[in-house]
């Protein structure tokens, strides 16, 4: 029974490669001593992680950090753009 409730909790995910590749992964995987799917399961996860990290992670200089930390320290005098689009800002969120 505990059986089907896993296999029911578990997604599909199909490729086709060339046997070249294919003969690669497997060696992979057998260096590691998994199984095909884990070895391609897991490497495929943790790439995934990372490219997601790396997107969602803000990378500055030097250069832009300092002055990304100044203007928080020594936020710019508001002009009248700004201070209009603070206006119109406020209008739209409490209609």
């Amino acid at each position: 029974m505990a059986n089907k409730t896993n296999q029911k909790s578990m997604a599909r995910l199909e490729s086709r490669t060339s046997p070249e590749i294919k003969a690669l992964l497997q060696k992979a995987a057998d260096l590691q001593g998994r199984t095909l799917t884990d070895f391609i399961v897991s490497t495929v996860q943790a790439e995934a992680i990372r490219v997601i990290q790396e997107h969602q992670t803000l990378k500055l200089s030097l250069a832009d950090s300092e002055a990304f930390v100044d203007s928080l320290l020594n936020p710019p005098e508001l002009n009248d753009k700004l201070k209009a689009a603070s206006v119109r800002y406020k209008q739209v969120i409490t209609d």
